[in-house]
């Protein structure tokens, strides 16, 4: 037990595919790993090596995190723990490189069209139409160590998938970006793959354009698909409205006129999927699409496309 709560704690949630979205000093902010938010308030003090959550008010070390993440025992906290300890080493340097020769901590179990309610009325939550959700992603079946899981999950280009729902926010291994190609001159870059499903759900009533994808997965792979990216006539960008997406259109846009920023879409908001939420009327329980969100959507689109 001594053990697990001197491991580093930021290692960890590396390793779990869960990144910092800000650090100051010795302080780790993440989105909570406990639910949805836009707003980053779970907090890991790496000097201490304690996370705390705003939203929930509770806080702790490893082994409390643990018993949460994985709504589990303390026992079944050092079962999980026994054999990942054998190949890591307690530390305090920083986020350790991915090696193939570490076990995974998330195994893929299988995966299946989009059949569960509880990911029905996420996707909903997030007002996505099913449709749309199943077009491109999957249900995905996966393990921790011995408990079971599953969540709507994208695959990426190397074989790994994000995984997404009321209560994780993970990814399995190897992490990389996703790729949809369509043979056009035109491609769209999404931060996250609820951006890109949320720009399909406002462009539904458009019909197919010809355009390509790319769903970065992190905000950190962006500067590795600039040479594929270079291949296309015209790039419009949807990164999230933060710093490391200011930073990144603003690099981009330095390196190249054919890089657009889209973000004035959703000004205002954190992202596309936030700023959709915002616009569609909460009583339409079959997500159509009305003229008001259509009028304030596909304007903008046309003018960055332009």
């Amino acid at each position: 037990m001594a053990k697990i709560k001197e491991f580093d704690m930021v290692d960890y949630l590396f390793e779990l595919g869960i990144k910092p979205v800000n650090i100051r000093n010795v302080d780790h902010w993440y989105l909570s790993p406990f639910r949805n938010e836009r707003t980053a308030s779970f907090k890991i003090n790496r000097q201490l090596n304690r996370w705390y959550d705003h939203g929930i008010g509770m806080g702790g070390n490893l082994v409390d995190f643990a018993i949460m993440f994985y709504q589990c025992s303390i026992r079944e906290v050092v079962r999980i723990f026994s054999d990942y300890l054998s190949f890591h080493q307690p530390t305090t340097h920083a986020y350790p490189k991915a090696s193939s020769a570490r076990p995974r901590v998330i195994e893929i179990l299988s995966t299946a069209a989009l059949t569960s309610p509880s990911l029905t009325r996420y996707i909903a939550s997030r007002c996505i139409p099913q449709v749309i959700a199943a077009n491109y992603c999957q249900q995905v079946h996966y393990k921790v160590r011995e408990r079971q899981y599953f969540a709507l999950g994208l695959k990426n280009d190397s074989g790994g998938y994000e995984l997404r729902n009321s209560f994780a926010k993970v990814a399995s291994s190897p992490k990389d970006i996703t790729t949809i190609q369509n043979g056009a001159q035109v491609v769209c870059v999404f931060e996250g793959f609820f951006d890109f499903l949320s720009y399909k759900t406002i462009t539904a009533k458009a019909g197919e354009v010809d355009e390509d994808y790319v769903i970065l997965n992190s905000i950190s792979f962006f500067t590795r698909t600039t040479n594929l990216l270079d291949q296309y006539e015209q790039i419009n960008l949807y990164l999230d409205n933060d710093q490391a997406g200011f930073e990144c259109c603003s690099s981009a846009r330095g390196i190249s006129e054919k890089y657009k920023d889209g973000s004035s879409l959703y000004e205002g908001f954190k992202d596309l999927n936030e700023w959709l939420i915002s616009k569609t009327p909460k009583m339409i329980s079959d997500l159509s699409y009305n003229q008001i969100l259509q009028k304030a959507s596909l304007s903008k689109i046309r003018r960055i496309a332009s």
